[in-house]
């Protein structure tokens, strides 16, 4: 019997050629979709006669990561398999303390992707043993007890907000129009008050803090 899968990236290109890559082997693509509140209600209508969601980690309405945290509320046992071009430990940390079956790069070749699928939509985890060596730290308790209530000013959080989404701090820059060295500043403020060592750790207390 087929692997049923739901696509969900933003570029039809993509789209397209991760159907073409996939049916005719032992998947069918039910669906596809090409922003967060697309997959949603994708997974509502063929939540029934799905096997495997592969999203996007960067989508627009949501982002992916975003999208993969109200899909494992509102359907917990439903594999996913997170792809992605950037091969960010963030993104990683992230996707794993969200409960992602695996990540995988766009690109990879075909006999891996069917692979990782097949183990996904069976119910196992994917995840390689470097990509977790990569995340470990951050997925391990902080100094800080998560209960602790931490108090961020303003900035700090619009910070932490975007470092969680995986851009650097030239990036953060720019989206908040400040200086980089404002950035450098408020990302050690934010690593000592919530007391992580570096800023996959801090992307991943936000997410168990449920700000992001």
């Amino acid at each position: 019997m087929a692997i049923r899968v739901l696509i969900a990236d933003d570029h039809e290109v993509v789209r397209v050629g991760l159907r073409s890559m996939l049916n005719g082997a032992d998947v069918t693509v039910v669906a596809d979709a090409s922003s967060g509140a697309e997959t949603l209600a994708a997974v509502e209508q063929h939540g029934h006669e799905l096997d495997l969601v592969l999203l996007d980690v960067r989508m627009p309405d949501g982002d992916g990561l975003k999208t993969l945290n109200l899909l494992k509320d509102t359907h917990p046992d439903l594999p996913i398999l997170m792809i992605s071009t950037f091969d960010n430990a963030t993104y990683m940390a992230r996707s794993v303390a969200l409960g992602a079956n695996g990540y995988v790069l766009k690109g990879v070749d075909q006999p891996v992707l069917l692979d990782m699928i097949r183990k996904a939509a069976s119910g196992e985890m994917v995840w390689r043993r470097e990509e977790l060596r990569r995340v470990t730290g951050a997925l391990s308790t902080p100094r800080m007890p998560i209960d602790v209530e931490v108090t961020l000013t303003q900035r700090e959080n619009e910070v932490l907000h975007q470092l969680a989404h995986g851009l650097t701090n030239k990036q953060i820059a720019e989206v908040l129009s400040i200086s980089y060295e404002t950035v450098k500043e408020h990302v050690q403020h934010i690593l000592r008050k919530i007391g992580v060592s570096d800023r996959t750790q801090a992307a991943v207390w936000a997410v168990r803090q449920g700000l992001v």
